[in-house]
């Protein structure tokens, strides 16, 4: 069997990640010497490959010091509770240090591990909750896959303005741009296909308590959809109305299930929901 089969069907790197391997020194190893692609493989040998080559074109994210609430933690995973109101990406109105990738950037640094900021499930400003991002390429690659096929099992609690939604349910319809506006999402025929599955956890002062699970992830897609049904997220400026006092928007992302991206083996973390959403059903809010 030649390497490349071998990389492709054993380790399922894509051609991307090949390309950066076949150009490091150290990028393919047999018996810790360097190989090519078509070398045979017998038996008994010994194949490793790097983790992180270096490709010289990785977008790289300034460092700054913050406070992460890190839930796991090993060579390839980080997951992380982000707070509501924190960007996870800098942009032009967050280029001061004041996201989520600039303090992963700055423990990952600390750390003496490579300092890249790779989301592998985002989430927007006003959410909070879990997160995962991966330390290396090979990391990356494989949880990107894991995402596009389905199987990082993501599960939200939210609140909404109003309750008289059914106790359970599926919204099955397609999400698009808004017209006039780059940000905001709206349900549209010729938009992309979204489904999210919702259940009624609690009923309380005229609001609801949900857990919400994606089946597709487009933008604004909890929030787009809850409130095309007439139940918008409290606090939810874009798609509802804002609430004095409240930073972000009462979506939390609550569970994460995924595979180690190195063993395969199957992983679940929990969040509690945020101290806010008592005071949102108390009525205090």
């Amino acid at each position: 069997m030649e390497v490349l089969t071998l990389l492709r069907r054993e380790f399922r790197l894509s051609a991307n990640l090949l390309r950066q391997l076949k150009t490091s020194e150290t990028g393919i190893l047999l018996d810790g010497v360097r190989v090519t692609v078509r070398q045979r493989v017998t038996a008994g040998q010994a194949l490793s490959i790097l983790r992180e080559p270096d490709s010289g074109k990785t977008r790289r994210v300034p460092p700054a010091p913050g406070a992460l609430d890190i839930v796991y933690e090993d060579g390839d995973l980080l997951i992380l509770n982000k707070p509501a109101g924190l960007a996870v990406h800098p942009s032009p109105g967050h280029r001061d240090g004041d996201t989520l990738g600039n303090r992963v950037v700055w423990h990952l640094s600390q750390m003496g591990q490579t300092p890249t900021f790779r989301a592998i499930n985002r989430l927007d400003r006003g959410t909070s909750g879990l997160m995962t991002c991966a330390k290396n390429k090979l990391a990356a690659q494989r949880l990107e896959d894991q995402l596009a096929a389905g199987d990082i099992r993501r599960i939200y609690h939210a609140v909404t303005e109003g309750d008289a939604m059914p106790d359970e349910g599926t919204v099955d319809l397609p999400i698009g741009k808004a017209e006039g506006c780059g940000i905001r999402r709206c349900v549209r025929d010729d938009g992309q296909r979204a489904v999210t599955h919702f259940r009624v956890l609690r009923r309380q002062g005229g609001r609801a308590l949900l857990e919400l699970r994606l089946e597709t992830g487009r933008t604004h897609q909890i929030r787009c959809h809850m409130s095309h049904l007439g139940f918008p997220l409290c606090g939810d400026f874009m798609y509802g109305r804002e609430i004095p006092g409240m930073t972000g928007f009462a979506l939390h992302s609550c569970l994460l299930s995924l595979l180690h991206p190195s063993t395969g083996e199957a992983l679940s973390f929990a969040a509690p929901d945020p101290e806010i959403f008592t005071r949102l059903l108390g009525g205090r809010l």
